[in-house]
This record gives structure tokens, C-alpha cells and sequence, in this order.
């Protein structure tokens, strides 16, 4: 069994990272405000299935591949924050938007594509990638049983975290919207925290080490 300590510290990890602006965020509060709340829950399933499809891998030896292959961790970490890169510049660049700024112009589109939309954005999110390569191995403990073991009860401790913050985002993003739109300068605020904050990101993933095997 996990101890407490591991439990405790995979939250309050996950739940920084989660609240940490970035893909997920960006796409379920969009389709959210434009498709409303069941496009939302839609996506957030598919989200849900990115999130168990990496625990499945990692539990499968992920970041055993990525110590033994240190150049396929560096793809994965560069692609990622490239892309976090590119929504910070998303933001900030003049005539930026705000994950949270209405969407009018956003077509709607099926179930099917809303859940593969938000399984691909997952799956392409680099701050999961990064959570199940590189942080969750960090509190295996040997003498706690088998590392896959282990691994899949620290990924249902980081799953439920994830989808409790992505679904209060999601449900409040309508709401949270229409409160920045009667208010320009916060939301021009949010818009560069959030801006900012991916930044850092998209630099601490390029900076971050390979994941040391354990």
C-alpha cells in the first residue's frame, strides 16, 4: 500500500498543475461556454480516458522507457513546451484571448468529435506527460509492493484530483465568463496571469531533467 505521505504529495501536485492554466483548461471551459454544459461533460470525458490511458502506459513501464531512451523524453518534453509556448503566445500577443472570453466564433461540432477533441488534448497535454514520466515515480517505495501497483493507485489519486478541478472549471466557465466580460480589465488581467504562468511552464518543461528510473 501507498503511504499518506505519497497520497498527499501526488495531490497537492496535481492539484498545482491542475489549476496551473493549460490545454485541458483552455479547451473544456471554451466548448463549455460555446456548446454549454453537456458539450462540456462530453469533453471532460474524453479528458477522463487520456488521463487512465496514461496511467495505464505508465504503469506499462513509461518512465522506464524514457530513463532507458533519454532522446524519446527529450522529444516528448521539447513538443510540450513548445506547444505550452505557443498558448502563452496565444495570450499575450496583441489581440490575445482569454481561455475564458466568449467563443461565439467557435463552431459547434458532435459528441464524437467533442470527446476526441478532448482525449487528443489530453494525451498531447505536456503537464501530464510530465506528471506520470517524471513526478510519480518519485514516491515509489520498494518495500511498498510492485512498482506497477503502486503506480496505479498514485494515477487514481491524480485522476480524481484532475477531474475534480476540470470539472468545477468546466461547470463554472460560463459563469466565471460572463463576470470578466462585464469587466475588461480583469479580464485583460487573467488573460496575461495566464499568459505568464504558461510561460513558465513552457520554460521549467524545456529545462526540466530526463526522469531517473526507479
Amino acid at each position: 500500500m501507498i503511504s499518506a505521505t505519497a497520497v498527499g504529495g501526488v495531490a497537492l501536485i496535481e492539484l498545482g498543475m491542475a489549476l496551473t492554466p493549460g490545454p485541458n483548461m483552455i479547451h473544456l471551459a471554451s466548448r463549455a461556454i460555446t456548446q454549454g454544459r453537456r458539450a462540456g461533460l462530453v469533453s471532460l470525458s474524453g479528458t477522463a480516458v487520456g488521463f487512465v490511458a496514461y496511467l495505464l502506459a505508465a504503469a506499462a513501464g513509461l518512465s522506464a522507457l524514457f530513463a532507458a531512451v533519454p532522446v524519446a523524453f527529450l522529444v516528448v518534453k521539447l513538443a510540450g513546451a513548445a506547444y505550452l509556448a505557443y498558448l502563452a503566445w496565444s495570450m499575450l500577443k496583441p489581440g490575445g484571448r482569454s481561455p475564458f472570453a466568449p467563443a461565439g466564433d467557435l463552431p459547434p461540432v458532435s459528441d464524437a468529435r467533442l470527446f476526441s477533441m478532448g482525449l487528443l488534448t489530453n494525451l498531447l497535454n505536456p503537464k501530464i506527460a510530465l506528471m506520470y514520466a517524471a513526478l510519480l515515480p518519485q514516491f515509489l517505495d520498494p518495500h511498498a509492493g510492485p512498482a506497477w501497483s503502486q503506480l496505479l493507485q498514485l494515477g487514481a489519486v491524480q485522476i480524481i484530483v484532475g477531474m475534480t478541478v476540470n470539472a468545477v472549471i468546466m461547470l463554472g466557465a460560463a459563469r466565471v465568463s460572463g463576470f470578466l466580460a462585464a469587466r475588461p480589465r480583469a479580464m485583460t488581467a487573467q488573460r496575461f496571469t495566464a499568459g505568464g504562468l504558461l510561460g513558465v511552464f513552457a520554460l521549467r518543461t524545456a529545462l526540466s531533467r530526463t526522469p531517473v528510473s526507479g
